[in-house]
Parts: structure tokens; C-alpha cells; sequence
């Protein structure tokens, strides 16, 4: 009420009027000068009014060591710090943090859409987690070293691992099936490019304990609608979909014996980016022969389902399981982004069955996302079968590519509903008051704590892109009430103090 916020200001004069000699209006060197000889003689024990009882020439010895320090600093100057941050990381400055937090929470509102909970886990892991011995790139980019307990650790490449290990800990105490979401900050120290970088955000959505393609299709229904949330649209974006069992029935058949699909699948991945020639001893160690590798690219060209059915037959697992995953994704409606493409392996060892990536159509940007069925991954960590699929979603590469179509929202707002100011000194404890009445009927409120002047207040509310700018002056106040400016208009109207609660609820219904 304006009666009380009246005594506010009484209070705050009596305060002034009390303090000012002794802190506020003093000037410092003559404060410094007085003070340290009063604590000498007025403060009680302690070493250091002792010191100064001691040894009457303190501030005369204080003041000389001084200016030796300074003579010493200005010959042996410390080295300028590097303010760039360790290559290939970021910082993340306001701007890029409201950036941040929109995506995420596009993210998680699609997560808990599709009914995902939550999880995490520390970033910093053991080392063993990620050496699966598959020549997968991964293990080449850790960021590793040795605690000082003598440990091998390892920052998270990747969250797939991590997820594993809480599934395993819990000893199967865990109801299946298992939808878990995350947003990881993952490392890899990996050649930079455009969206790639050694440091990522990364959203994973993960379904255990389902066995067939029920799973797959709903990870890529959900990805499709986050896509669909942020203004891209089928003709941007579409999601290849193949199955590892493709790669397994054809090796099968050149005779390449099942402990070697996994590594074969993780180098016909590598062909998309290097030659045959580049990985040819690789595919030797494997026993395999450039003639095997050239007639099992030459199937993976294939792009439709039904000419990969003329090559393993009706009765092909592959098949039938691509046909089941088509015919539900025509359900969920989401036909136009899906396309079958046999090259899709994906380059992690312990992809199973249905892999899928989606891709920006233009051939701009390199892989948006991507994942698959890993139904064998506890296997690989001495726990039991268990049928697992899931996807990671990078922040950078999306970013990117909602920069390239030009549907990405601007961030240069910060979000503040109003600026509060207070004209002269003395009404600044009215300002918080008002603040705080605004700030409780749920707006945002950036007080001015400075003692500045109107064009400055003006200038820095535009700045911030704040819709209001609340200004407390003294005949305004006489009168218990306040000057609001709306900033987009221009409009300036005297609202009662008792009535900011009202003023604030209608300011949100206009948003």
C-alpha cells in the first residue's frame, strides 16, 4: 500500500541521515586514514590490533611495502590470460543460454509427449565403459586419463553406456519396459567441422524391454515431431532407415562368419567418408577381401525395400521387419520422412537390427541425429539380453540447420516483463517495494540498482527488450501511484501502487 511504502522512504532518510558522514560521503582515502588507527586502539585481542599497538609506524610500513609490491608487479607482470576457451568448447553467454534452454525444453515437452521420464548420470565415467575392442571411433576419442586413485576414467562420448550400467546396478529391479530421456553434455576429441565440435549437447530417448519394431517406430515419431515443433518440415529433413540383419543376412551368404559382423559393419560405415583404399589393411586383419567388400557395397546402394527383397528373398527376416516398421510409420502418419536406405549402418558396434539417421535433405549438414537397436549391449557388459533402442540428437548440427532455413527464434530478449527505476535516491526503497509487488504477481522485474538518469534507464530497458519501464518520481508519488512506459508503443500512464497487482495481470493476458 502506498502507506506503508511511505514509511519505507522515512525509514530510508532516518538511515541516510544516520550513515552518510562516516560511509556513503567521506571520502575513501580519508576513511582508510583514521580507520586503521582506531581499530589499534578501540578493537578487542586478536593478532592484528596487537600488531598495531606494537609497532606505531604500521601505516607508514604498510604504505612503503605497498609501493614496493607495485614497483615489483610492474617488472615481472603475469602472463595475460588466454580468454578464448580449450578448442572446440563454448561458452555460453546469456544470449546462447536462452538459445540453449528453448531447445532443451522443446526437447523434453516431445520426451514427456511421448511419456519418457528423466535420467542422468555423472559425465565423468570408467574408462572400461567405452573400450568395446570393435574398432569403433569412439574409443580413439576419448578424453582419458588416470585419477588420482590410480583409476582409468573417461568424460562420456557417448550416454548409451551410462544408461546400461544404471540398468545392470539396479540388478533388474527396474519395470520394463524402460522409456528414459536425457541431455547430456558428451566429449570427443574429433576433428572439428561445421556442427561438430569436441564438446555437445545430446538428447537421448531410450526404450527397454521391447522386442520388436513397436520401439522403433515410436522413437521416430517422436523425433518427427520435434522436428515438426520447430518449423521444419519433411522437405527439410528426412530420416534414412535400414537394419543391421540386411548387412547380416548378405554376409552371411559371402561367408563371413557372425563374430565379424559387428567390425565389418563399423568399417562399411567409414566408407561413406574415405575410400575402399584408405581402410583396406583394416578389412585384411578381418579376413575380409576387396572383392567381398565391393559386392556387399554394391547391395547397399540398394534404396527401396522391395529391391533388397529380390536380393535375400521373400523369406528374409531383414525384409519382413523393414516392411512391419514402414506399414507403422505410415500409421503414425509420418511416411513422407522416412525413406529406406541399405548404406545406413551406423558406427557404433553394437547396433542389432533397425538403424536409422536423419539428414538434412539440402546435403548441407552432416547427420542430424541418429540411433537403432542395441539389443545385445548388456551382453557386452556380462548382464543378460535385453531388447534396447534408442536415438541421440545433437544440439550443435540442429542449430545449424534451423539457421540455414531460417526458423530459428531470436534470443536477443531477456525475458523482463518491467524495468523498475527510482528518480532520486530517496525513492529507491519504494522501487523495491514495487518490484517485489510485481515480481509476485508473476512478472519478471529487472530493478535499476544504480543511481542513473532516465535517457540511461530508457536506453537499457530497450536494450534488454523489456515490455515495460516502471519509474518512481516524486510527484507521481505523492499522488501513490507510478509512471509505466510500454517500450514497444511508447505509451506512458500513471497506474496506483495498490493497483500494480492488477496492472501486472493484465499486462500478461496481452502478451
Amino acid at each position: 500500500s502506498s502507506s506503508s511504502v511511505g514509511v519505507g522512504v522515512s525509514s530510508h532518510r532516518h538511515a541516510l541521515a544516520l550513515f552518510a558522514p562516516q560511509t556513503l560521503s567521506s571520502p575513501a582515502k580519508s576513511y582508510h586514514s583514521t580507520s586503521l588507527a582506531a581499530e589499534a586502539t578501540t578493537s578487542g585481542g586478536g593478532g592484528r590490533v596487537s600488531a598495531a599497538k606494537m609497532d606505531a609506524d604500521i601505516l607508514k610500513k604498510t604504505s612503503s611495502d605497498t609501493k614496493n609490491v607495485s614497483n615489483s608487479a610492474k617488472q615481472s607482470s603475469s602472463p595475460r590470460l588466454d580468454t578464448n576457451p580449450p578448442k572446440g568448447t563454448r561458452d555460453f553467454y546469456p544470449q546462447d543460454m536462452r538459445l540453449r534452454t528453448w531447445l532443451f525444453d522443446q526437447w523434453r515437452t516431445v520426451a514427456r509427449t511421448y511419456g519418457f521420464a528423466e535420467y542422468d548420470s555423472p559425465v565423468l565415467e570408467s574408462e572400461s565403459l567405452y573400450t568395446r575392442k570393435a574398432g569403433e571411433e569412439v574409443t580413439q576419442q576419448l578424453y582419458n586419463f588416470v585419477d588420482k586413485g590410480g583409476r582409468n576414467v573417461a568424460l562420456r562420448p557417448e550416454m548409451t553406456p551410462s544408461l546400461a550400467r544404471m540398468v545392470m546396478s539396479k540388478k533388474g529391479g527396474l519395470p520394463m519396459p524402460l522409456k528414459w530421456y536425457s541431455i547430456p553434455q558428451c566429449w570427443r576429441y574429433e576433428r572439428m567441422t561445421r556442427g561438430r565440435r569436441r564438446e555437445h549437447y545430446q538428447w537421448n530417448m531410450d526404450i527397454w524391454g521391447i522386442a520388436g519394431v513397436e520401439a522403433e517406430a515410436e522413437l521416430l515419431s517422436a523425433m518427427v515431431t520435434f522436428f515438426d515443433s520447430v518449423g521444419l518440415t519433411s522437405d527439410d529433413v528426412g530420416i534414412k532407415v535400414n537394419s543391421r540383419l540386411v548387412i547380416g543376412e548378405v554376409l552371411t551368404e559371402l561367408g563371413i562368419p557372425e563374430e565379424k559382423f559387428a567390425a565389418t559393419c563399423v568399417l562399411v560405415d567409414k566408407l561413406e567418408k574415405v575410400p575402399i583404399d584408405a581402410i583396406q589393411d583394416d578389412l585384411e586383419e578381418l579376413g575380409l577381401s576387396r572383392e567381398v567388400v565391393e559386392k556387399l557395397t554394391s547391395v547397399l546402394t540398394n534404396n527401396s525395400v522391395e529391391a533388397i527383397e529380390k536380393v535375400l528373398g521373400e523369406d528374409s527376416n531383414a525384409v519382413g521387419q523393414l516392411k512391419e516398421l514402414f506399414n507403422l510409420c505410415e500409421a503414425y502418419g509420418i511416411q513422407d520422412w522416412i525413406l529406406f536406405d541399405a548404406s545406413v549402418v551406423r558406427g557404433l558396434a553394437y547396433y542389432t537390427g533397425v538403424v536409422f539417421e536423419a539428414f538434412d535433405r539440402r546435403g548441407v549438414l552432416r547427420a542430424i541425429a541418429g540411433g537403432g537397436r542395441y539389443d545385445k549391449l548388456l551382453e557386452t557388459f556380462g548382464g543378460d539380453p535385453t531388447p534396447a533402442a534408442g536415438f541421440g540428437f545433437g544440439d550443435a548440427v540442429i542449430v545449424e540447420l534451423l539457421k540455414e532455413r531460417n526458423v530459428l527464434p531470436s534470443f536477443e530478449s531477456a525475458g523482463i516483463d518491467t524495468v523498475v527505476y527510482a528518480m532520486r535516491e530517496e525513492l529507491y526503497p519504494v522501487a523495491v517495494q514495487v518490484a517485489s509487488t510485481l515480481r509476485s504477481a508473476g512478472q519478471s522485474v529487472d530493478v535499476v540498482l544504480e543511481n542513473k538518469k532516465p535517457k540511461w534507464v530508457f536506453k537499457h530497458a530497450d536494450r534488454i527488450k523489456a515490455r515495460h519501464c516502471c519509474v518512481i518520481a516524486p510527484q507521481e508519488y505523492e499522488n501513490a501511484e507510478v509512471a509505466i512506459k510500454d517500450m514497444e508503443s511508447g505509451e506512458q500512464v500513471p497506474v496506483k501502487i495498490d493497483d500494480l497487482s492488477s496492472w501486472a495481470a493484465g499486462a500478461a493476458t496481452s502478451k
